[in-house]
């Protein structure tokens, strides 16, 4: 071999060598942002709609993380409006641009766009309020709207999360999942919110088998003790179930005697949201 082409050589390998260590700093560095991004999100599920507003030693013991990344990773979080400190009591709590960017996710979401007609004749049909969830995998996320004593509906877009297994729409949507989704959200635990919440597991999967069996479910006060409420689940275009609507009221109005002629409206409503979305039931 000529001393030009060694020269060449050893070139070529270096130049390999710095590329390789190139390339290896950049994926390392892509690791460590997307282990912030784990640990910011970490904060942000901390927050729910029963704890509104944390201390950092309440976030750092619920993340498992010093109490000095947590303050950091709060800071970030407060420097682009995604967290709001109450400063008179070293609290914090969700920002306000949090729900502008959910608005904005609801509003190009199709089930949005298609289902608020149906929804409305719903209302309109029944005297009764109505909710519309999509299925997050463990809780429901809704958009809450209620009949106004006038003849419009007003919609409220709160994107609350709920409970699964305790809600109407929450049991109208599990009961069609998968046995380990099921099993999953058992072993997260079964926390009473009323005294008719369903806590027993296997309570829980016969109802769950109800619901498949006739169609709807129904919550017996048992997120909301005076409320019940009627569910039917949603399909997507691959016929896979991510959501729900439901018919609700107070227990002294929708009586178990309505049941049987609230249930076809909200089944039918959910159908027709399901076709809208691209589902074929014939294809099953």
């Amino acid at each position: 071999m000529s001393p030009t082409h060694q020269s060449n050589v050893r070139d070529t390998m270096a130049t390999t060598r710095q590329t390789s260590g190139k390339g290896s700093i950049g994926m390392a560095a892509d690791r460590g942002s997307l282990k912030s991004m784990h640990k910011l999100m970490a904060i942000l599920d901390c927050f729910s709609a029963f704890d509104r507003s944390l201390t950092l030693n309440e976030i750092a013991a619920r993340c498992g993380m010093p109490k000095t990344t947590v303050h950091r990773l709060v800071s970030s979080l407060r420097e682009v409006k995604l967290l709001e400190q109450d400063r008179e009591r070293d609290r914090y709590r969700m920002g306000i641009r949090l729900f502008e960017l959910g608005s904005i996710v609801m509003g190009n979401l199709d089930i949005y766009r298609e289902a608020r007609p149906l929804v409305e004749r719903l209302i309109g049909a029944t005297g009764e309020g109505s909710h519309l969830c999509v299925f997050d995998g463990t809780n429901m996320v809704s958009i809450e709207h209620h009949e106004p004593n006038s003849a419009s509906v007003n919609w409220t877009t709160t994107l609350s999360i709920s409970p699964s297994y305790c809600t109407g729409v929450g049991k109208a949507a599990i009961a069609f999942q998968e046995e380990s989704v099921i099993e999953k959200i058992i072993a997260a635990g079964l926390l009473p919110f009323t005294a008719n919440t369903i806590t027993e597991p296997e309570a829980l999967r016969r109802d769950l088998a109800a619901t498949r069996e006739r169609g709807y479910s129904i919550d017996e006060g048992e997120h909301q003790p005076s409320v019940r409420c009627i569910a039917a689940p949603v399909h997507n275009v691959t016929g896979h179930v991510f959501a729900a609507v439901s018919v609700s009221g107070p227990k002294d109005r929708v009586t178990r005697e309505r049941i049987p002629s609230l249930a076809p409206l909200v089944i039918a409503t959910a159908r027709q949201i399901s076709r809208q979305l691209g589902y074929d039931a014939g294809t099953e």
